[in-house]
């Protein structure tokens, strides 16, 4: 999978950047991602926002990894994608995984959420997995979903 043509990646650090993928990686992770033209805005967030923008859009109480706004999916695709640093850093310690890979698994997976993919049942998170391990593995990454 790449881009049949443009992408404009906006990446936004609401964060103290230092350690953190730059611009330049979240293209490149985008452009083996996406399917189509797109317009993506990845925004880098504390915890803070990160409870705020999930308790306002998915009415959840606590802050998750990665939350993706879909604003347009059709012959292009136009969206945001919120990153939340502290979960993103917690999980990888938990999970004993690489930071920056554990950044890339997470953009994938939200810029095929931009897509329209989705894991809301077993078929749909089997499917979804396995456009995530292929991208990533394009992308030099061991399969995410491999627990330690």
């Amino acid at each position: 999978m790449s881009a049949k043509t443009g992408l404009t990646l906006t990446v936004q650090y609401a964060v103290n950047k230092s350690g953190l993928p730059g611009r330049q990686l979240f293209v490149k992770w985008a452009q083996v991602a996406l399917q189509k033209p797109a317009e993506v805005t990845i925004r880098l967030v504390d915890q803070q926002e990160g409870e705020i923008l999930n308790r306002q859009f998915r009415g959840k109480q606590t802050a998750t990894n990665v939350l993706t706004f879909v604003y347009e999916n059709g012959s292009s695709i136009r969206g945001d994608i919120a990153l939340c640093v502290p979960i993103i850093y917690t999980e990888s310690v938990q999970q004993q995984k690489n930071l920056k890979a554990h950044y890339a698994h997470l953009t994938v997976h939200g810029l095929l959420h931009l897509q329209g993919y989705d894991h809301l049942n077993d078929v749909e998170a089997v499917a979804m997995e396995a456009l995530e391990i292929d991208i990533l593995a394009r992308l030099g990454f061991n399969n995410p979903y491999d627990v330690v």
